[in-house]
Parts: C-alpha cells; structure tokens; sequence
C-alpha cells in the first residue's frame, strides 16, 4: 500500500501490515502514523480567496494548523535508534468542555520535559545533576483542575502582553485602548484570561536533533480590550544539546501591542526541595528599570553597580535579598526587569543560574531587549504542587525573557507595537548543564 509522511509529505510503498503503525520516513528519516494515502478529489474554487490581511485568513491559518495537529503520537513515536520520543495523552478538560492534552517529549540524553496544550505549560522538565541523578526542576501541578483552580502563572506561555500595563491602559494611532485590571488597578499578563488560560492547536515537530510541539493561537479582536486579531505561534523544542528553545512568532490585522513570555519557576536542585537563595545568579545587565509601589517602571534606566541588583558577577540570589532597600521593598526582592547589554538581535547571553549543591547549570539566551527575575516572593505554602510538594516562600524562581513593563506607556523603552503586515518574532533558549 502507499502512505504519506506526515512531516514531509512524500509518497512511499510499505508492506498492509505496517498500517496503523509507527513507521520511519525513507525520506525525511522522522516517525509518522502509516495510513493508506488516498489522493484528495480536485476542489473547484468558487468563489476568490481572502485577501492576506482579513480576519478570515487569519481564521483559515489556526483551523489549518488544528486540522495537521498529529493525534497519532499517543503510545511514542521513536527516532534516533530508539531514544527521542513524543507521547501524546489526555489531560483533562476545562470548565467549557474542552479537551486538554499533554506531551511528553525526551531526548536521546534521557532529559524528559512534559507540556500541556493549556496555556503552554511546562509542567515538568527533568534534567540530570552532576552525578547524573535526574529531578524536575520546575515549579507545577500533576492535574489540570490545579492549574485551572489556582495557579501562580506555573510554567506557562504568557500574552498577549507579558508583565504590567498601568491602569490597564496605552493609546496607540490616538485611540486610548482600556484592558482587564487584574493586578490591583494595573494589567498584568495579559488580563483575566491570558494566554496562559486557553487551549492552543498543537502540531508536534520531530527534527533531526530535536521534538518538540508548535502551538498556536487566535487573540480575537477586543480579547481583554487588546485591539487586533493576533496570531501567536510558540514552539517548544528540546534539543540533544539539553536545551529547551522557545521560538515566538505573531502576525495581526490591525495595529497592536504584543509581549510574549514563558513562566517557569525553576528550582535546580529539585522542585518543592528547598529554597533558592542559595542558587548563584549571573545577568548580563548593567541596568535595570526601577519600579514604584505598583512595580510599574518610572522609565528611567538606571545602573546596577553598588546596589543589590547587581548580578554581573555570579552572585548567590539570597545574600541581599533583604536588605534595606527601596526596590526590594517594592518588589518583597526581586520581581524587576534588567536592561540586557546586547541587542544585536540574535539569541546572545542574559543570565546564568548555578546550584552548588547538584551541580545544575542553566544558562539563558534570547533576542529579547529584557529579562525579569522574580524570586517567588509571592508563593506562601498555599500552592502544593506535584507529588504533594508544598511550594513555600521562595521555592521557585523565574527568568522571563521581554521587552519592558508599560512600554506601551513609554515611548523611550524598546516599542512593543507590531504593525498590520510586520511579524513578531523572538527566541529564548534554556539550556541546562553541570558542573
């Protein structure tokens, strides 16, 4: 019988028994599902296409990629002799009846990371010490009803606009756009219900020194008071290197503003182990962008030398964390935005955390003008996550990749506007080592 490769579309003959099965492209060389090809009937074209910009292509695009999302990995599909693998299963389901699914991926290191369609979200990644011991060392919940009930952004993609937007407004082409007030009289992460609170279609990616899943999104046109239809795609890949690499892509029809994120607590000696003031932090940031009481950047980009938001030099995260300081008042310790040195646009260094206890290493990299670190300053032991963990005072912390809080109110920081015809793109990558 003939079947085509759903990777590369290539046409080949294989034995009836191999139908159903996971089979190996002869041609492209990644796993797919062998079902009997069929050639599809000529459609006659009726009526024109829509135009490139209209809010129907855009409809076109998500149900296009809906449609290809592969519902056939469930069970594993093995590359590389055996060791890279996607599983697909049920996850559960949202209050309006919706399917979520998760996927777990692994490299031929062994390195396991496992993400839901809702909201993005990492829900595990474990990755090994010095000693080769393996742990997850992120922040989450084992059910979705956990997430869904009460979770603290956990590992998950945020938008349409990471981080604050004051009194949840911005004025752009003089219309003054007003959005959800979710965080006191301020917008945070996109509103009430973000992006981290949706399902997105998810296709999975098999290259040959990576899996991953490729996530996609419609933002409606008035979606928490945003303006535009926004298509936002987020793949996740974990790589052989032990990387996750986060690529974000988003076109609009209209004029809009866009920040898009992921919101990892990480832990590296093992979540819900202990805290993480001991962790030693390194930011490639000369400058960060002091915040008032509402955390809300005053605009001005001030130098890091002789203040405890110093970290050009590896530094412990807790030998200054309460100190008497103004910012860290503000903040209950870190949960500000640092001004990276580079920009040259390609993914450059921002920060290396190191774990003295395992020998964890995870260093970042990214395209993006900024990065906020937060120390988890909110987490109080009201959050017990997986395996019955309780998430205490600090257990977690973040380092979210961005452009700057309120830039739409800035017209100083680095634009965060994306014009009707121009494309969002951005990449971040994790990657994780020991020493």
């Amino acid at each position: 019988m003939k079947a085509q490769c759903s990777n590369c579309n290539t046409i080949q003959d294989i034995p009836k028994e191999y139908a159903g099965r996971n089979i190996k492209c002869l041609s492209c060389k990644t796993c797919f599902i062998a079902q009997r090809f069929v050639p599809p009937p000529p459609v006659p074209i009726t009526a024109p296409l829509p135009e490139p910009g209209s809010v129907i292509m855009l409809v076109l695009v998500v149900l296009l990629v809906s449609y290809q999302s592969w519902a056939g990995t469930k069970g594993g599909c093995k590359l590389s002799g055996g060791a890279m693998e996607i599983r697909k299963e049920q996850f559960g389901k949202t209050k309006d009846g919706q399917t979520a699914d998760i996927y777990t991926l692994t490299n031929e290191n062994g390195v396991q990371m496992k993400l839901t369609n809702y909201g993005g979200i990492v829900t595990s990644l474990i990755v090994p010490d010095r000693k080769g011991q393996m742990a997850d060392i992120v922040l989450g919940y084992d059910n979705l009803a956990d997430y869904i009930k009460d979770s603290p952004y956990f590992g998950a993609i945020v938008g349409r606009y990471g981080n604050r937007i004051a009194k949840g407004r911005f004025t752009l082409n003089n219309v003054e756009y007003k959005l959800a007030t979710n965080n006191g009289n301020n917008h945070l992460h996109g509103g009430i219900k973000g992006f981290d609170k949706v399902i997105w279609p998810a296709q999975p990616v098999r290259q040959n020194d990576a899996v991953g899943l490729k996530l996609t999104y419609l933002s409606k046109d008035g979606e928490e008071g945003y303006p535009g239809n926004l298509i936002s795609t987020v793949t996740y890949l974990l790589t052989n290197n032990n990387e996750l690499k986060i690529d974000y892509i988003a076109v609009t029809d209209k004029d809009t503003v866009v920040n898009l994120t992921h919101h990892s607590y990480f832990n590296l000696a093992g979540q819900g182990t202990c805290d993480i003031l001991g962790h030693e932090l390194m930011l490639d940031a000369d400058r960060f962008t002091p915040v008032d009481e509402g955390l809300i950047p005053a605009g001005e980009l001030k130098g890091v030398k002789g203040t405890p938001m110093d970290f050009t030099k590896s530094t412990a995260i807790g030998i200054r964390i309460n100190q008497d300081n103004e910012q860290l008042k503000y903040g209950k310790g870190y949960d500000h935005n640092w001004v990276l040195n580079s920009s040259d646009g390609s993914p450059a260094p921002a920060a290396r955390v190191y774990e003295p206890t395992s020998g964890r290493v995870m260093e970042v990299y990214t395209t993006q003008p900024g990065i906020q670190f937060y120390t988890g300053n909110f987490l109080d032991g009201s959050n017990v996550g997986k395996g019955g963990k309780v998430y205490k005072h600090r257990y977690g912390f973040c380092l979210e990749t961005q452009h700057f809080p309120d830039s739409p109110n800035h017209p100083a920081f680095p634009t965060t506007i994306l014009k009707q015809g121009k494309t969002y793109k951005h990449t971040t990558i994790y990657k994780f080592s020991t020493k």
